[in-house]
């Protein structure tokens, strides 16, 4: 099991701390952002593959930014990829 703390850019959240285990999202918890939606996603990621969660979130924009949550959670992911 690895877990990482990615610092986030351009979102409201500053930190992601991501846990995976051969392949799969064990727990993610951002710190900051909007609570209620982040924790949301945090629920709902967990169990699911690294690719399938990359494929489903990564590109999302949020207010017209360039990035999201939900896009720094998959940039974080492959951060966790590349360290494992």
């Amino acid at each position: 099991m690895k877990t990482i703390t990615y610092q986030t850019h351009g979102t409201c959240s500053r930190f992601i701390e991501v846990t995976g285990e051969n392949g799969t999202v064990v727990d993610v918890k951002f710190f900051g952002g909007c609570s209620g939606n982040l924790q949301g996603i945090s629920s709902l990621v967990k169990g699911m593959k690294y690719e399938d969660v990359i494929a489903r979130l990564k590109g999302i924009s949020c207010n017209g930014k360039p990035t999201s949550c939900p896009d720094q959670l998959c940039r974080a992911i492959e951060q966790l990829i590349s360290e494992e």
